[in-house]
């Protein structure tokens, strides 16, 4: 069993910072996903692909990981970009 260790990016489409500091342990497919022969649709018999465990740091995830033996890795946070201007930057 895999898993890795990320914090969530924030949303694009808002501006708010919600729920961005839990770091997150999700664990990753152990089959292919196959398309179901009446409707077409992409599943799989891994049930592990639907839990999503929050953790207030990714210390207490890789701690967590190592309890339960479970092989995780941490992918490290992006650093934000940040463009300043302002709206008479617009009309130049």
């Amino acid at each position: 069993m895999s898993a890795r260790i990320y914090q969530r990016p924030k949303n694009a489409m808002q501006s708010g910072k919600a729920r961005t500091s839990d770091w997150l342990l999700e664990f990753e497919a152990s089959e292919a996903k196959r398309p179901d022969p009446l409707m077409g649709w992409a599943g799989s018999g891994d049930t592990q692909q639907q839990v999503v465990l929050k953790f207030e740091s990714a210390e207490d995830a890789e701690a967590y990981a190592a309890r339960y033996g479970i092989e995780a890795h941490v992918i490290p946070t992006p650093t934000r970009k940040l463009k300043l201007q302002s709206y008479a930057d617009n009309f130049r």
